[in-house]
């Protein structure tokens, strides 16, 4: 008896661990940060989804806060606030310590008990977007377009009135790139270009006497010492060149960066969230 009692009770202590697991496994799992822009519904075309991941982008680029669109069919069983505070958790969006990440969340099949837009807000914007200030973006911005079924309109709209909200907020600027090493392999082109100028300027001048001497023909002179005079002066930009580190006539590009690990990859920065934001329908 006194084991069946034991084993009765730890049945109890488990039996809501092992319900929570069971209803876990029910929950819409949360996709992969691929982009700015997370379309599983295709709610965009192919064009429409570029153009508003490469404002969100060059956002991040300028400012260094991020911000993302996550575009779903449903959150049920979960109401959408819960399920975009998971999203949030998972993808860490913002600037460690600076925590400026947004989520746009939009379940285009939720009923409208569980909502279906959603806005979650970082800690270190709240200040700027406020919940009221969520909840005026979803209803008097986004959800007039979506009536109209504009998605790409009212997602350019909301996406343009939080980032004129963050832009009010006195957030650190976005870190320069530092400069990529240089390639050995630079240098040796740039002195074997240097010492192919040379040849040719150093022939030319040579000829141009040669004639001077022998033909005592100004216009030939004339001719040689012009082409010399350019030769010269691209001789005198490639050693400039050289002198500041380049390996050719451009310069190099620099850049900004954010949470993001540049190229074509996007992750979060490590913000934090704490629920701040709202939500709403259409």
């Amino acid at each position: 008896m006194r084991k069946f009692l034991l084993r009765l009770q730890l049945l109890l202590v488990l039996l809501p661990i092992l319900g929570s697991a069971a209803a876990a496994e029910d929950f819409v799992p949360i996709p992969s940060l691929s982009g700015h822009v997370i379309d599983q519904v295709h709610m965009l075309d192919d064009q429409q989804r570029a153009a508003l991941n490469s404002v969100l982008a060059e956002y991040e680029t300028r400012t260094g806060s991020q911000i993302a669109v996550l575009l779903m069919a449903s959150t049920a069983p979960e109401a959408i606030e819960q399920y975009s505070i998971r999203v949030a958790e998972a993808w860490k969006l913002g600037r460690k310590g600076v925590d400026d990440g947004v989520i746009l969340v939009v379940a285009k099949d939720n009923p409208k008990a569980l909502r279906r837009l959603r806005i979650e807000a970082g800690r270190g914007v709240q200040g700027s977007l406020t919940d009221a200030q969520s909840k005026r973006i979803l209803e008097d911005v986004i959800a007039p377009h979506f009536r109209q079924n504009d998605f790409y309109g009212g997602l350019a709209a909301g996406v343009s009135a939080i980032a004129g909200l963050l832009d009010q907020e006195k957030l650190p600027a976005a870190q320069r790139h530092a400069q990529p090493a240089q390639d050995d392999s630079g240098g040796w082109v740039t002195l074997i270009v240097v010492l192919v100028f040379l040849f040719i300027f150093f022939a030319m001048l040579l000829k141009s006497r040669r004639n001077a001497r022998n033909n005592l023909n100004s216009n030939d002179w004339g001719h040689s010492t012009g082409a010399g005079v350019i030769i010269g002066s691209i001789l005198e930009q490639v050693v400039r060149n050289a002198a500041s580190g380049r390996s050719g006539g451009f310069p190099s590009s620099g850049g900004f960066s954010g949470g993001s690990s540049g190229g074509d990859s996007f992750s979060g920065g490590g913000g934090t969230f704490d629920g701040g934001g709202a939500s709403g329908d259409w």
